[in-house]
């Protein structure tokens, strides 16, 4: 992984954009929405910009770059010249500031680079290739708009609301946790409109009798991680503690919940000491196991097992 994913707040802090023209309004325009206090140097711009400079919504410095105007206050610095050699002083200049920089289309210039976004609203979902393949990712980001929801923005500002009194009702993160997978999951979601019909479900779900008992699912791994049934993808996602076989490939590991505890085994004996003490608590567990293994047939007993390449 070449690039370490990260979103930054860039609410309020300083950033420089040398260039006025069409590759510095894409940039400018996806800055400004993200609350960036924006400069601009360049001897001319684009009337879209000056237009946000008539606004007062940047500032316009009309000149030619020199690494006089940079500064280290600047969080950023992006250039976006047509000339490639001012580009790549801007990189050294920046370089030598200690600020982060980006030289559009010119990867080796960058400390960092833009993903694609699929926004909604506090929801985004960012994809990138580390620029091996822009038209790629467009195409996914395309799949995934489909995919989701108008309405993901709103579960997200109500959830958000919810913070101070959900931690008042219940103050563990572990029971704050499960709740949000109760409500998140519920097939009713879908059908909220409005504030009204997220409050309705929320409450509903709040003070309903949970059973939360420990359960473990037993998942066979191969070659191919893309072989894994939807139901077991799903079971994935909500495990709090995971057994892999020291033979199990990391791809099937990599797809479970980021918080769950893994622990590696080498043998049944060693596994069965593990599951020993799971089963005395509600634990919510996965256990990756070689397909058509016997020797685990008994550890089982009448847990869930589910086979890949099978729904």
């Amino acid at each position: 992984m070449q690039y370490f994913p990260l979103f930054l707040d860039l609410s309020n802090k300083p950033v420089l954009v040398v260039g006025g023209g069409e590759v510095a309004c894409r940039k400018i325009d996806s800055l400004l929405r993200a609350g960036a206090k924006v400069t601009i140097l360049s001897p001319k711009i684009e009337s879209s910009l000056q237009q946000l400079v008539d606004q007062e919504k940047c500032v316009w410095i009309q000149n030619f770059y020199s690494g006089e105007h940079l500064s280290p206050d600047y969080v950023q610095v992006w250039a976006t010249t047509n000339n490639p050699e001012l580009n790549h002083q801007v990189h050294a200049d920046a370089k030598n500031a200690r600020v982060l920089v980006n030289v559009v289309d010119d990867q080796p210039y960058c400390d960092f680079i833009t993903p694609s976004l699929v926004n909604r609203g506090k929801i985004q979902l960012a994809i990138s290739s580390g620029g091996a393949s822009p038209v790629l990712v467009r195409n996914i980001r395309q799949q995934l708009e489909s995919l989701f929801s108008q309405r993901l923005g709103d579960q997200a500002d109500f959830a958000a609301s919810k913070r101070r009194d959900i931690k008042r009702i219940l103050p563990s993160v572990d029971e704050r946790r499960k709740f949000w997978e109760r409500f998140f999951d519920h097939p009713e979601l879908e059908l909220c409109k409005n504030r009204h019909d997220f409050e309705q479900l929320y409450q509903a779900l709040l003070y309903a009798e949970v059973e939360d008992r420990a359960s473990i699912t037993w998942i066979e791994y191969g070659e191919d991680a893309e072989l894994l049934p939807l139901k077991a993808l799903r079971l994935m996602q909500k495990a709090e503690m995971v057994f892999f076989h020291h033979y199990c490939p990391f791809d099937f590991v990599d797809l479970v919940r980021r918080d769950a505890e893994r622990t590696k085994f080498a043998n049944d004996i060693e596994l069965a000491s593990h599951l020993e003490e799971i089963r005395k608590h509600n634990i919510r567990t996965c256990v990756f196991v070689p397909p058509g293994a016997s020797k685990y047939h008994l550890l089982r007993g009448d847990d869930m097992l589910i086979e890949l390449g099978k729904v």
